[in-house]
């Protein structure tokens, strides 16, 4: 028997090891990718829902834009329900911020211990005169 034998399926069995995790971060990084711009998306709509809850009886009576923090805060909330997100609202002044959580699961990197990853989605809304609410 010759000295170096076994040596190639050492070597191949690294470089298949090294492939399949290739493989993986192409694949679940795409769907990283995408479940995080999905998160940015559901944020943003989250966000103007909640800037289009404007307090009526303030426009009404000085013709100045202001937020109802309650129903902004509701409305927000709703259309997270609605759409089957998790996250958080926060109303500041004339601003909705929200952040939407959504975890991934992957589908390669589960074998290398990588089972699951939480991306975040943050978007800020406030109501503008003429228009549902500006992103920022």
């Amino acid at each position: 028997m010759k000295p170096d034998s076994g040596q190639i399926t050492a070597f191949v069995v690294v470089i298949f090891a090294a492939l399949v995790l290739v493989a993986g971060l192409v694949l679940d990084g795409g769907l990283i990718l995408s479940a995080r711009l999905r998160a940015l998306n559901e944020a943003q709509e989250a966000a103007r829902a909640g800037a289009q809850a404007i307090d009526l009886a303030t426009y009404r009576s000085t013709g100045t834009i202001t937020l109802d923090p309650s129903q902004a805060a509701a409305a927000a909330r709703a259309y997270l329900t609605s759409t089957g997100a998790r996250g958080d609202v926060q109303v500041n002044g004339d601003q909705v911020t929200v952040t939407v959580r959504r975890t991934q699961a992957t589908q390669i990197l589960a074998v290398a211990g990588i089972g699951s990853v939480v991306v975040h989605g943050t978007a800020v809304a406030e109501p503008a005169r003429g228009i549902t609410g500006v992103i920022r």
